[in-house]
């Protein structure tokens, strides 16, 4: 449920944004996630938590249901807005987006590390349309992570690995 590539590079993405940075561990496996995220927001002065999924049923009712227990407000701003248009508006307004990680047919290793411009993504477009995948990555299809946006004072600077099996792959960031 939980994205796991390149999450160790948050801390310097809350750093760059200016907010705090709060670590909760869990081995992501269901239903240990949510019940790991639970016990520690438990001990937290917050009145709600804010979700960027899109589609996910399962991943919006989880944190819904975990959210009533808890007694806070749970908020999906983006729920079932246009994925699309939602990754061009993205880069449109300065978003840097790197592709970490690729496990859907017709995404190949040229994907991996690459940063999303307006021309790739309408590759990418066809792609998705050509092989039926999410061209917003929320079905798994893809991974991402935010090297610099208007949010962030500063641009992540990444050195990679690509690993790379014939199907699937991935980057593994220095």
């Amino acid at each position: 449920m939980f994205q796991i590539p390149s999450t160790h590079m948050v801390r310097e993405q809350a750093t760059m944004a200016d907010l705090p940075h709060v670590e909760i561990e869990t081995n992501g496996s269901t239903p240990g996630d949510i019940a790991d995220l639970e016990t520690a927001l438990k001990t937290r002065d917050i009145d709600g938590l804010v979700s960027g999924a899109l589609r996910s049923d399962y991943q919006k009712s989880r944190l819904e249901r975990m959210c009533e227990r808890l007694g806070i407000r749970s908020w999906t701003p983006l729920w079932h807005q246009s994925g699309r248009q939602h990754v061009k508006e993205m880069i449109e307004h300065g978003f840097e987006i790197m592709i970490t990680s690729v496990s859907a047919e017709g995404l190949d290793e040229t994907w991996l590390g690459h940063v999303l411009t307006q021309d790739s993504f309408v590759d990418l477009e066809a792609l998705a349309a050509k092989h039926r995948f999410h061209v917003e990555g929320e079905g798994g299809e893809y991974e991402t992570l935010v090297l610099a946006g208007p949010h962030l004072k500063g641009r992540l600077d990444v050195e990679f690995t690509t690993h790379w099996d014939g199907v699937r792959g991935h980057v593994e960031l220095h």
